[in-house]
């Protein structure tokens, strides 16, 4: 095994590009080498192609034999600082070339053999990278393959064959997986200012730049009044990563929710643009070709989390280039990715309109005609959970929830956070979905054979109400009861749990009535729901009662074998489903649940492989520091 020390490690991470371009230029006359091409084994990028389908044309594991999969080998990861957090550490994605395997963890970055698991080589870092992914790019007649990976706002670029590397600064950091288009390495952004970002990756130099809040001059720039732009420190493009059609040289842009706050927008009033909005950039350019956005004026904190999937599916006798968004909000946006036109129809529809002192709500939102809402997207009182559905210990619980928060107002989809006066105490008002989802950053896979869109989405709500700050009058912010009660779900973990509903693990149990998540399956080609599943148990219940449906985050992996992969739950569970039907077919658990999506591919032993990271959900689950993140890999015997 190689290693590099953590000392030689931070000195290469420098504050500029001068010494990629230097590296770079010593490059330009070293031999050639063989470039890797995406071979059907390999999985060479976050979302294994371009069009982020995530889909495998691999059989050796399929449908007739995937109850036979076995754990053969684990690495673990380590524990970084993010460990805790809502995702419960790492979401890592790694990347398979030619049967060597590459990954971060807490401290390093590694090569393994990816058959045996053995460590080949690695970078050990004193500064956490990216726990999300990184990028490859093959080898050429003039440079030889290349590893990139953010740390913050440091570009590292590694080279395997020689172990060596450089770095450039970036004007903002990225905490997703950069991909690789051609010579342009495209990054997001996860500090102020909201950007997409091109960098050559033969000079570390910045090739273009799209701002998400457009300035004096810019198309867009009228949808912020009261020169609110100035004051955007949101708009962040946080998916992990993004998608690109080669064909039409588009790279497909996800970005957040306006700021600072994220439920009250009386500070910012207009539609916000680019908030909420996909958009289609000219890859080579920067340029926005077009636009969607899924929110006007966003009070819900309704983010999109992921970039969408690209398939090619025929309607009507007629090939449509599609992409398929899903987000928060429930609802799943298919688009003609050429010109961003709905496919099914999407109806700007009436919605309720805000009480919050200068709140200038949006009087309608973009609803899809089809598909039909994928997720929960209303609520009345019947929907609060009984003792029948699970036990009368929480449906107590949240009774009390219900009645202390002096009831619910809910008046469908979009509702926003009522107004309450000083001394007012109820109702509250219950949002469905809640800010964590709808579906989250796992994003979608697609199967270009059977045209079906796969989505993890949950049933979860978020209560509460808009009050003057008292502190700051003129400000207004979100608030809701306090204590035990302050959440529309059952947790009795202690506090070091950070009380989430995804960390809180399998205790965290929700007070409307289950399913609380599902697997989803969209037919691309007629915006129907295929297949709507159950994601999840509660084995705390009895039999008859345990597919609830689990809290979670982390999207799905399908394959040409017939089988769609997904961990995301938060009741530690990798499970398959059969892609054509829906019907679960194999289930293991493991020692923590695995918020990151999964991948597949072949070892140099010619055999199939399926692997995924884990992470403890808090310091309170952990077996060991060493152990607290873990890739887990599957085969058959």
């Amino acid at each position: 095994m190689r290693a590099v020390s953590a000392d030689r490690a931070d000195s290469m991470i420098g504050p500029g590009n001068c010494a990629w371009r230097l590296l770079a230029l010593a490059l330009l006359a070293s031999p050639a080498v063989a470039q890797v091409g995406s071979e059907p084994g390999d999985w060479p990028s976050y979302n294994r192609d371009l069009a982020g389908t995530r889909y495998s044309p691999l059989t050796e594991i399929n449908t007739g034999n995937v109850n036979d999969l076995r754990e053969v080998w684990s690495y673990p990861l380590g524990r970084n600082v993010t460990t805790g957090d809502l995702g419960g550490g790492s979401q890592f994605v790694p990347l398979v070339i030619d049967g060597i395997m590459y990954l971060a963890g807490a401290d390093r970055v590694a090569a393994l053999e990816a058959d045996t698991g053995e460590e080949l080589w690695r970078y050990d870092m004193r500064v956490p990278p990216s726990r999300r992914g990184l990028a490859w790019r093959p080898g050429d007649d003039t440079l030889p393959p290349m590893l990139f990976i953010t740390v913050g706002a440091q570009l590292l670029a590694i080279f395997p064959e020689a172990l060596d590397t450089t770095s450039r600064t970036m004007p903002v950091a990225y905490l997703g997986a950069p991909v690789i288009f051609e010579d342009l390495l495209l990054v997001g952004s996860n500090t102020s200012p909201g950007s997409v970002r091109a960098f050559d990756v033969r000079t570390g130099s910045q090739a273009w730049v799209f701002h998400s809040t457009p300035g004096p001059g810019e198309f867009g720039h009228d949808s912020w009044e009261n020169d609110a732009w100035q004051d955007q420190p949101n708009l962040f493009h946080w998916a992990f990563s993004l998608t690109v059609d080669e064909e039409r040289e588009l790279v497909f842009a996800a970005f957040e929710s306006a700021g600072p706050s994220d439920y009250y927008g009386g500070d910012r009033p207009g539609d916000n643009l680019f908030s909420d909005s996909i958009v289609a950039l000219d890859v080579r350019t920067g340029e926005r070709r077009w636009h969607f956005q899924t929110i006007h004026h966003d009070i819900w904190d309704f983010d999109l989390p992921a970039a969408p999937g690209l398939l090619d599916v025929e309607i009507d006798g007629e090939t449509v280039p599609i992409l398929a968004l899903a987000g928060k909000t429930g609802y799943m946006y298919i688009l003609n990715r050429e010109t961003g036109e709905p496919v099914f129809g999407i109806e700007e529809r009436p919605v309720p309109r805000s009480n919050a002192p200068g709140e200038r709500s949006s009087p309608t939102q973009p609803i899809p005609v089809k598909p039909p809402p994928i997720a929960k997207v209303a609520f009345s009182p019947e929907d609060i959970v009984s003792a029948e559905d699970t036990t009368e210990e929480h449906a107590q619980f949240c009774r009390r929830v219900f009645e202390q928060s002096g009831g619910f107002l809910n008046d469908g989809p979009f509702t926003p956070y009522g107004f309450r006066p000083p001394g007012n105490e109820g109702p509250s008002t219950i949002v469905f979905p809640g800010s964590i989802g709808g579906a989250n950053w796992g994003g979608t896979a697609a199967d270009p054979t059977l045209g079906y869109i796969f989505v993890n989405t949950m049933n979860e709500g978020s209560f509460g109400w808009i009050e003057e700050d008292p502190i700051y009058p003129g400000s207004y912010w979100r608030n809701s009861i306090h204590g035990p009660l302050s959440r529309f779900w059952w947790n009795e973990t202690p506090p070091e749990s950070r009380g989430s509903a995804l960390s809180g693990g399998e205790s965290a149990w929700p007070c409307n009535k289950p399913p609380w998540a599902n697997l989803v399956a969209v037919d691309a080609a007629t915006g129907d729901i295929a297949w709507n599943v159950p994601l999840g148990i509660t084995e705390e219940l009895p039999e008859g009662k345990r597919r609830t449906g689990r809290l979670g985050m982390g999207g799905p992996m399908v394959t040409a074998g017939g089988l769609v992969f997904i961990g995301a739950t938060n009741d530690r569970r990798f499970r398959a489903f059969d892609s054509r039907t829906g019907e679960e077919l194999w289930e293991t658990r493991l020692e923590m649940s695995a918020f990151a999506n999964p991948i597949t591919y072949l070892g140099r032993d010619g055999r199939q492989y399926v692997a995924i990271v884990a992470a403890a959900a808090s310091a309170l689950d952990d077996p060991s520091p060493d152990d607290a993140q873990k890739l887990v890999v599957f085969a058959l015997p």
